[in-house]
């Protein structure tokens, strides 16, 4: 089977792009001699998950526990979960799940860490502990060094949990202003910091130039995506997945309507300036996908010389690409076109 003849809305994937980035960045951590720890919160597929250890990850990221159950009892035996994990329920999943990997959790406050003691104390091998430290982000972790090694103390006064490093998302300037201060601070303390991990995709290339972490932690880039190529960290022959889509109506000249919506795509914008509308079409680079309702979007071709007929199947890069693999229940693998797969994204929906 070809592509064209799949029934759209459909994500596609080129199978030799996604290998290629996943060679790429191996390939670049290698040469600076940090450990790649992949996030599959993009591709939320075993196969993916599994190429990238065997391209030379240490082991796979993860945001919820609900994708570590999956990973593990796929045979991914190496997992950091990037996520506060609180509460009876979950502690109890996640000493079970020691019994299949090695797990490593990050935290950012106490809280956190009883639930973590307790699953540490029924884990079958102890649980590693990152503490995460906001360096940008402006989301979760602790805020001054001080916090961190506090928190690190704390690790250190309960058994089954392990204290193993920091991380942060995303890497920047201001990760290594936090590590100047807070190295010598675990030093003084006599707490070894023996992992350093930084993330995010749009500056993994120049990871080395920002911060002196030892760990990658990224996702997008397996895929690759509108914002990525805004943020001049793709090119558009580095994006693997697209949207397939038809114009089912052309009401106006000026006006196509296409089979994806936003249960298709992506309701993410780009930032101001750095493009318009819900994805890029790459056949009509003028085009505009300016809205988006459930089942409809709807396309501005005022722009564009060419335009698009009823019944004309249009590819589409989406803006945010992890957010469209969540979307659907599958994906088409392909190679020059040809299908090679149908993969469920065993991932979808994992929340908790």
């Amino acid at each position: 089977m070809h592509i064209s003849e799949l029934d759209t809305p459909v994500p596609v994937v080129d199978y030799d792009i996604a290998c290629r980035n996943i060679r790429r960045l191996q390939e670049y951590c290698d040469a600076n001699r940090f450990k790649l720890r992949p996030h599959i919160k993009t591709h939320k597929l075993p196969l993916f998950a599994h190429e990238q250890c065997k391209a030379g990850a240490v082991g796979i990221t993860v945001q919820k526990l609900g994708e570590a159950e999956i990973m593990a009892h796929t045979g991914l035996t190496d997992i950091l979960i990037t996520y506060n994990v609180m509460g009876q329920e979950k502690a109890e999943r996640l000493a079970r799940l020691t019994n299949f990997a090695r797990l490593s959790v990050a935290i950012d406050n106490e809280k956190a860490l009883q639930s973590l003691a307790w699953a540490g104390s029924r884990a079958r091998v102890p649980i590693g502990v990152l503490i995460e430290f906001e360096s940008g982000g402006n989301r979760q972790g602790v805020q001054t060094p001080g916090q961190a090694v506090d928190l690190a103390k704390a690790v250190l006064s309960h058994s089954g949990v392990e204290f193993i490093g920091l991380m942060t998302y995303p890497t920047t300037t201001k990760t290594a202003e936090f590590l100047r201060e807070a190295l010598p601070l675990f030093r003084k303390a006599g707490i070894e910091v023996s992992v350093i991990s930084g993330g995010g995709t749009p500056n993994a290339y120049r990871t080395h130039e920002l911060a002196p972490v030892n760990e990658l932690r990224v996702g997008t880039y397996i895929y690759n995506d509108r914002m990525m190529m805004a943020a001049q960290a793709a090119r558009l022959e580095d994006c693997a997945l697209s949207v397939l889509a038809t114009v089912v109506s052309r009401p106006r000249s000026e006006r196509a309507v296409i089979d994806a919506g936003s249960k298709t795509l992506s309701s993410d914008l780009l930032a101001p300036g750095q493009g318009a509308g819900y994805g890029l079409l790459p056949d009509y680079p003028d085009a505009s996908i300016e809205r988006l309702n459930e089942e409809h979007g709807v396309l501005d071709l005022g722009r564009s010389p060419r335009k698009p007929e009823i019944g004309e199947r249009v590819r589409i890069i989406p803006n945010h690409v992890c957010v469209v693999t969540n979307l659907h229940d599958s994906i088409y693998l392909h190679r020059d076109g040809a299908v090679l797969a149908q993969l469920s994204v065993y991932l979808r929906g994992k929340t908790i």
